[in-house]
């Protein structure tokens, strides 16, 4: 089996959006949330949304299962108070289960979470819980950066985020490390800001013992751990020099990345300096990165074709990365 383990539902229907614009502008004209209310979207809606997008690259590609999550963008965590993101992260993790029972060969769920700027990560939890053992999701997002590219929040090593450390080590879920969209006009959302999360986030980790208090504790970084493979030299000096862990010390059973990296060089660096129990197949297609290379003829977010390519990489090492890793790290899965 082949596992995608970073998947986003970016071809919901468009009611599911035009839900949120309504309720932001609620929420601006009168300050407060309006109720949660309902959206209408049919099962024929969600089966045209993803038949002829998602399920269609995976038989196309060869991989057999994703896990599923909101749109990583339109979290947004910044646009809403409390009480409308909870209602926003409700609804569309509903979405996400409906998917995941009308096509359980093809996707098992991932939750968001209700997060917001200044508002603590325990404000997350019921809905962590309810996702898990309500609606059997396996994951979740967290955002380090809910203010949407201002930073607000402290580090991920901060206590101020024990709390969703700690229910997310007590269920034995990993945390998928995503911020969402840039409000900060300096940070283009998925050419840097997305990035720079990723690296910030490792680094986080790096200058921390985050992991003697939450020995269990599972944190994927995704898009090949932004730039940390091809600064792995810089990260190993700066740890050397600072007397912190080593990089692949650091991970250990913890940290892992995926290989969300669009072009064959960019895997094989991966590949080479990341350890291969550390490394989870994905391709976030249907995401950041929609066209066709005009150097290969094949999409961008092919990944499964770069490490396919890989000459030197035996059929053990690909079977880690291609599905033993996953079941591994997202112990709830079951297949």
């Amino acid at each position: 089996m082949i596992i995608d383990c970073h998947g986003h539902y970016t071809t919901a229907p468009a009611a599911l959006f035009a839900y949120r614009r309504q309720q932001l502008a609620d929420l601006a004209s009168s300050g407060k949330a309006p109720p949660k209310g309902t959206i209408s979207i049919s099962d024929d809606e969600i089966r045209e949304s993803v038949e002829k997008n998602q399920i269609r690259l995976q038989r196309e590609r060869g991989s057999d299962l994703t896990f599923f999550s909101p749109q990583a963008s339109a979290m947004a965590h910044h646009e809403g108070d409390e009480t409308a993101n909870r209602y926003w992260a409700e609804h569309c993790n509903d979405l996400i289960h409906r998917v995941a029972t009308l096509y359980p060969s093809n996707f098992v769920g991932a939750c968001m979470l209700p997060q917001v700027p200044g508002i603590s990560p325990a404000n997350c939890i019921a809905e962590l819980r309810r996702c898990v053992t309500e609606l059997g999701m396996i994951a979740a997002n967290l955002n380090p950066d809910p203010s949407g590219g201002y930073w607000t929040d402290p580090p991920l090593t901060d206590h101020y985020w024990y709390p969703i450390f700690e229910a997310a080590s007590e269920l034995d879920v990993p945390l998928m490390v995503h911020v969402s969209t840039s409000c900060n006009p300096n940070f283009h959302t998925t050419g840097s800001h997305y990035l720079n999360a990723d690296t910030s986030a490792f680094v986080q980790l790096l200058m921390s013992d985050l992991f003697k208090d939450f020995p269990t504790l599972k944190l994927i970084i995704p898009h090949g751990g932004g730039a940390v493979p091809y600064h792995w030299g810089r990260f190993r000096g700066l740890a050397q020099d600072n007397g912190w862990k080593s990089p692949a010390e650091l991970m250990g059973n913890n940290v892992f990345f995926d290989t969300c990296v669009y072009h064959k060089p960019g895997i094989e660096v991966l590949l080479k300096v990341v350890p291969e129990d550390n490394i989870l197949f994905a391709s976030e297609m249907v995401g950041a990165v929609r066209g066709v290379d005009p150097d290969t003829g094949f999409n961008y977010d092919d990944t499964k074709r770069y490490i396919d390519a890989v000459d030197w990489l035996n059929d053990a090492q690909r079977q880690k990365i291609y599905e033993g890793n996953a079941r591994r790290v997202y112990s709830r899965f079951r297949s």
